[in-house]
């Protein structure tokens, strides 16, 4: 896909100038408190979830189940109850430690989502089976297809017995709330997944202040997402920890950026009570950046996103999770 830089007043335009002027962000925006973490729709499925999510790969990835335990429950009970997970991190792992940090009444607090490689139908069932039996619960709120990283991935989750039958037949089943879909490599992907006309609940994808720059979600997909009432879960906000090694801005300036867009929640991998805490305070001090410091946060990072050097998970496939990488043959 040919990739443009961004003007700031082409940006500000399609973005935040549009978007204000359609009354869709205050719309994203409104929302109410848990614990003193703000929270905010779900695209349309009714349900508010916290603007701060915790990453399961993160949370999942030390050996020390009481360590992960204790870090999970201290994320809900400042008010973080937007939970992340997958099928394959660590093996299953990650799910095991959610699960038990999930019990003694913790479940009822969160808002549970986790993600799958089932591309055909029986894969993508045992897979389902697999997660409730890890995380302990009877049902998954929001059960997403986990890295639309290859071409042939929306052909194969909507072919006949492809991962899309599963997805209804989980639903019927009363297994899973919602449905959506992950991807971090190629914004056109996402519109190809979008294209089937799917009603989708909600999908993930990587936002930053390089993105808008190179191979960018915000431009593309975004404005689809709101358009279409989809929830927008964020991720690699800090760019795999590159918005710091560019030493280009802040920490809470880069999580502020994306907060300022439509967007639902920012997941987050926080590895230690130290992160959780900051990212914490964060949320709970957030206030809408205005278009001209939007812009001028743009200007800053320019320079050092129009390569994609500081988003290596767009272009390397070593970023590509290991059940994807085999399942279409990448060494």
């Amino acid at each position: 896909m040919a990739e443009r830089s961004v003007t700031r007043r082409g940006f500000l335009c399609s973005t935040a100038c549009g978007l204000c002027a359609t009354g869709l962000l205050s719309r994203v925006w409104a929302g109410s408190s848990s614990d003193g973490v703000p929270t905010r729709p779900l695209g349309d499925t009714g349900v508010q979830i916290s603007i701060l999510g915790l990453g399961g790969h993160h949370a999942g990835r030390g050996r020390d189940e009481s360590r992960a335990v204790r870090l999970i429950r201290k994320a809900i009970d400042m008010g973080v109850t937007f939970m992340d997970n997958a099928w394959e991190y660590h093996n299953g792992r990650a799910e095991e430690y959610m699960g038990k940090a999930l019990l003694d009444g913790y479940r009822a607090k969160v808002f549970l989502m986790t993600k799958h490689h089932g591309r055909d139908k029986k894969t993508a069932m045992q897979h389902l089976e697999d997660s409730l039996r890890r995380l302990h619960t009877d049902v998954i709120d929001l059960w997403q297809f986990h890295e639309i990283v290859y071409a042939d991935d929306p052909e194969m989750i909507f072919a006949p017995d492809g991962g899309i039958e599963a997805a209804e037949l989980a639903k019927k089943q009363g297994k899973v709330r919602f449905i959506g879909f992950t991807g971090h490599r190629d914004p056109m992907l996402h519109l190809k997944m979008l294209a089937y006309g799917y009603p989708w609940d909600a999908a993930q994808m990587p936002m930053n202040v390089f993105d808008p720059h190179y191979k960018s979600f915000q431009q593309h997909v975004l404005p689809i997402l709101v358009q279409r009432n989809i929830g927008v879960i964020t991720m690699k906000t800090m760019a795999s920890g590159h918005v710091l090694r560019a030493d280009v801005t802040t920490p809470r300036e880069a999580l502020n950026y994306i907060w300022s867009q439509p967007v639902s929640t920012i997941v987050s991998g926080m590895e230690s009570e130290e992160l959780l805490e900051a990212n914490v305070v964060s949320a709970r001090a957030f206030a809408p950046m205005s278009a001209q410091a939007q812009a001028d946060l743009l200007e800053k990072t320019k320079e050092a996103a129009l390569t994609g050097d500081f988003e290596p998970f767009k272009t390397a496939p070593n970023f590509d999770g290991p059940v994807g990488r085999r399942l279409h043959g990448v060494s």
